[in-house]
C-alpha cells in the first residue's frame, strides 16, 4: 500500500492538464473583468470606435 501511495506522489501525468485548466480560468476571469469594465465605459463598440478614429487620424497626418 505504501508503494502505491509513493507511486501516486511521483506521477506527473495530470499536472500539465491542471496547469492548462488554471490558465484557462485566469483568462476567463480577465475577460469577464474587462467586459464589466468596458460595459461602464460605453461597451466594446465605443472602444473600437475610438481606436478606429485614432488610427484614421494617424494615417491622415
Amino acid at each position: 500500500m505504501l508503494r502505491f501511495i509513493r507511486s501516486l506522489s511521483r506521477d506527473e501525468r495530470g499536472v500539465s492538464s491542471l496547469e492548462y485548466a488554471v490558465l484557462g480560468g485566469i483568462i476567463v476571469a480577465v475577460l469577464v473583468a474587462l467586459g464589466t469594465y468596458l460595459s461602464g465605459a460605453g461597451g466594446f463598440q465605443a472602444v473600437f470606435t475610438a481606436l478606429l478614429n485614432q488610427a484614421t487620424t494617424a494615417i491622415n497626418k
